[in-house]
């Protein structure tokens, strides 16, 4: 975190601004194409939304990279603790925990309801025990917390030109979208795990069942059956995709170029799993470094503009 950005976000208490510091380099380390994005964004914003990225960071780890000693019990248990300890910190305004003090005082300041926060930590727990989706509704009760509400925490640090609640759906379809695109790349890592995060109906239409996955998994290939499974998933997406993109020009103008990036090199990974063939089995489909840097310094360029001359924040309506 540069002092620049906290200085800029009224941030002074030593202890915030270490929290603020950490939440910061796992953006950068985990979050890479979200990390870009963030430097489109006014410097006062920034510390904001890494705080929230690493709160999800953090959490999420705890049930995917948990000590290898560590039982079912014991990683429930550890979330159990994080989600205490999150409903003290918002109870009492503040943390000493070096990842819930920065989360704890951006909700504050940027009046995040606690609800959110609830409905994501209920998602974390879904993993511990559900390991399959039967159909599309069954995974969006999971993905409510895990992705949607992501998009809702951070458009009030966003801000809008709308109302908030306007603007709240194509924030939630925005934090889906990601979701699904993930689950798409990382098919074969999730197997892996022993999970699988595409609708299991929409599988099985497809002539698709847990035994050729996991012998597409097994052999690092994909075949017919497989394929059309997989272009069946970049379609609805792609629709997803469609409702989110309504919401860009809902956003205060200093916010767009930052949520047009992500969008853009994040529908991108789907273009790249077509053009490997739908083969994301033998490798991790990515927006390459170029690319990044093409599409990130345009937007950088734009974003500077629009700082300068851009409607001023206090023409935003955040409600």
């Amino acid at each position: 975190m540069t002092i620049r950005e906290l200085n800029a976000a009224g941030i002074t208490d030593p202890q915030l601004r270490q929290a603020y510091a950490r939440c910061r380099r796992l953006n950068a380390e985990h979050g890479k194409t979200y990390y870009l994005a963030t430097r489109m964004l006014t410097p006062a914003q920034r510390p904001a939304i890494h705080a929230l990225y690493g709160f999800a960071r953090y959490a999420d780890d705890i049930v995917d990279l948990p000590p290898a000693e560590a039982t079912s019990a014991d990683i429930a248990g550890a979330l159990q603790d994080v989600a205490d300890a999150l409903v003290r910190g918002l109870t009492t305004g503040h943390s000493r925990d070096p990842i819930l003090a920065a989360v704890v005082d951006s909700a504050q300041r940027f009046g995040i309801e606690r609800e959110l926060f609830d409905d994501f930590l209920a998602s974390m727990r879904m993993d511990l025990t559900v390991e399959r989706y039967p159909t599309r509704s069954d995974l969006y009760r999971y993905t409510r917390g895990s992705a949607e509400v992501i998009g809702l925490q951070v458009l009030p640090v966003l801000g809008t030109v709308t109302s908030r609640s306007e603007a709240a759906p194509a924030a939630a379809a925005l934090g889906l979208a990601f979701q699904l695109t993930n689950f798409l790349r990382d098919v074969a890592e999730d197997y892996e795990r022993g999970r699988i995060y595409l609708p299991l109906d929409e599988l099985a239409a497809c002539g698709v069942d847990e035994d050729r996955l996991g012998w597409c998994v097994t052999n690092r290939r994909t075949d017919p059956r497989m394929t059309e499974a997989l272009r069946f998933q970049i379609a609805a997406t792609r629709e997803v995709y469609a409702q989110a993109v309504l919401g860009i020009a809902m956003l205060a103008p200093v916010s767009r170029l930052c949520v047009q990036t992500a969008y853009t090199l994040y529908s991108e990974i789907l273009g790249r799993i077509e053009a490997a063939e739908y083969d994301v089995f033998s490798h991790r489909a990515s927006v390459g470094t170029a690319r990044k840097v093409r599409v990130g310094v345009a937007a950088l360029a734009k974003a500077v503009w629009t700082r300068r001359f851009a409607m001023p924040a206090s023409e935003t309506v955040v409600q």
